[in-house]
């Protein structure tokens, strides 16, 4: 797995390695005084702080005081073996888990990947205990997981954090962006634009068995614009590939969408492709938004893709500390949740005259 760490990330590991020294005690030095000793930029320096900020290793005491010392990570702490098992192997070669891997291992964690995805094992509990038992680990990072597979893993005896997926009614650490309010802003801004035919197209896993709250904050937005909602607005479709294509030309058939948000980037690209080839072009014909931003995909589009905008970072220092928490022997079951906002690109415009069919 490559790893690439930024000025900041280097910087915050030799702060933890300083603090587990016990160079410092009870408070950290000012920033001027770390930039100078370290011969780095004072923006480097608070972020790397705030870093251990957000990791709970260092607290804020108010303007000119300087940051208390919450956590001493001992350096010869023993590290855990960690086994990550995404959701779809577009995920295996995402920045995010690179950043993931790269930070567990600077937490002194040992990584690895579980030998097939959650799509493979069609997110079904029986396949995932299959093999999670040939695996024989005991603590996983699981992405994207449904209820279904989250409850069964919050029902063994194993450590196990949520990234994204349906965990936030069970007993089980996790962390997500928090998309209700920004998928409520994008509804708004498209209802302003003159869109009442707006559909979001979302995996099974996030429909069934009940939406998730992404979904449940469309359904709600549209109501509060004035949009009564509908299965039409919110479409059921199976999990697989073909299934996605026949719903995508069937909801085009009759009573064409004016406005499609695809969740994740993988729908978007495969749906502004299938659109193109039809003749279909957004924001000419059609209004198209994706619920997340890939930046490997989308870094040079023109124009910008209209998108849903959060950090990954947040959360996988989120993971880290709570693989720490657990190498010291401490039980942490906390959910957090990053913000996120809808950014309008140049795909989103004023309700076309009229949608051709396919």
């Amino acid at each position: 797995m490559l790893q690439v760490l930024t000025a900041s990330d280097q910087v915050a590991q030799h702060l933890r390695d300083e603090i587990a020294r016990g160079t410092w005690k009870d408070v950290m030095p000012g920033s001027d005084r770390l930039a100078r000793e370290l011969g780095v930029g004072r923006n480097t320096i608070d972020a790397a702080l705030l870093i251990l900020e957000q990791e709970g290793s260092l607290e804020k005491q108010g303007t000119g005081r300087r940051r208390r010392i919450l956590q001493v990570h001992k350096l010869d702490a023993p590290g855990l073996a960690m086994h990550v098992l995404p959701y779809d192997r577009g995920d295996i070669g995402g920045s995010f888990l690179a950043t993931l891997w790269n930070q567990l291992q600077l937490a002194g964690h040992r990584v690895d990947l579980a030998d097939k995805t959650l799509e493979e094992l069609r997110m079904d509990p029986k396949r995932v205990a299959r093999m999670v038992e040939r695996t024989g680990a005991d603590n996983w990072i699981v992405g994207g997981g449904s209820l279904e597979v989250l409850r069964w893993f919050s029902e063994q005896d194993l450590n196990t954090f949520a990234v994204c997926g349906r965990y936030s009614t069970l007993r089980i650490a996790g962390a997500s962006p928090d998309k209700t309010k920004a998928i409520a802003r994008c509804v708004e801004r498209l209802t302003e634009l003159g869109h009442n035919r707006i559909m979001l197209l979302s995996r099974e896993d996030r429909r069934k068995p009940h939406p998730g709250p992404m979904e449940r904050a469309f359904l709600d937005a549209l109501e509060s614009n004035g949009i009564q909602p509908s299965d039409y607005h919110f479409p059921d479709w199976g999990n697989e590939q073909a299934d996605f294509f026949r719903c995508l030309n069937s909801i085009f058939r009759y009573t064409p969408p004016t406005a499609l948000i695809l969740d994740g980037s993988y729908l978007y690209t495969a749906t502004e492709r299938h659109l193109a080839q039809k003749g279909i072009l957004a924001p000419r014909d059609i209004s198209l938004v994706s619920t997340d931003y890939n930046a490997d995909a989308f870094y040079w589009s023109e124009p910008q893709i209209s998108h849903i905008s959060h950090q990954w970072t947040p959360v996988a220092r989120r993971v880290v500390n709570w693989a720490s928490r657990l190498a010291r022997g401490q039980k942490d079951l906390r959910k957090t949740m990053t913000k996120a906002r809808f950014i309008e690109g140049g795909t989103i415009g004023p309700k076309p005259g009229r949608v051709r069919p396919i």
